[in-house]
């Protein structure tokens, strides 16, 4: 592909709108529909999101990631508290999110502060993954560099053989959630001519939000 195919790339969006009339006055339950939605389209891994973070001197960091929970306190999700995010969230426990669902040309970002998930949430989510998964928790220094891959894989055999198809495996200490609460959250909805619908959410106290249209 040329310079000129990739300038050209484009799509005109028209398959919804969205309006300060209609929205739900809670940003969550907004998201929970448009959560549902993406679902009920087949979206592949409408769970999926953009984790943003930040180094402690302000350079921008981010990653997929995968949401595991949400609801009134905030957006869920889980990872190894050693690896790179985890550092640049003990730091600077700011950061963002953003959906995106391609097939219903909507978009969503999410802005707030970030805070580990208490340990009984944590051991109760690692113990209901895949046991291969947790495996691979337990064997992965995640972001740390390794010689080869083989390392990992030779770690993994290990834990295999040590834990068998029936031993409970502990949650290691170094992994576990985290809730990201947000202040901010953008609903995007693309429309026809770049004209696209956008409302924020913007929270004023503990309980209340203020929602507002932005310019495209």
């Amino acid at each position: 592909m040329n310079q000129k195919d990739l300038q050209d790339m484009r799509q005109d969006y028209s398959s919804a709108t969205l309006s300060e009339a209609t929205v739900d006055a809670d940003p969550i339950k907004q998201f929970e529909t448009w959560f549902n939605q993406a679902l009920e389209s087949q979206q592949d891994e409408p769970n999926a999101m953009t984790l943003s973070t930040a180094t402690h001197d302000g350079r921008p960091s981010g990653r997929i990631v995968l949401l595991k929970g949400f609801d009134k306190n905030g957006f869920a999700f889980y990872t190894n508290y050693l690896s790179r995010k985890g550092k640049e969230i003990a730091k600077n426990p700011v950061g963002a999110l953003t959906f995106f669902w391609g097939s219903l040309e909507r978009q969503v970002r999410i802005e707030g502060t970030i805070e580990k998930l208490s340990r009984e949430q944590s051991e109760t989510y690692f113990h209901s993954r895949p046991r291969k998964s947790q495996l691979g928790a337990v064997a992965s220094p995640q972001s740390q560099e390794i010689a080869s891959r083989d390392i990992l894989e030779k770690k993994w055999n290990e834990l295999e053989a040590e834990y068998g198809e029936d031993k409970e495996i502990p949650k290691p200490s170094f992994w576990g959630g985290y809730v990201l609460r947000p202040q901010l959250i953008e609903f995007w909805q693309g429309r026809s001519s770049r004209l696209h619908d956008r409302i924020l959410y913007k929270k004023t106290d503990k309980t209340n939000w203020k929602k507002v249209r932005l310019a495209p």
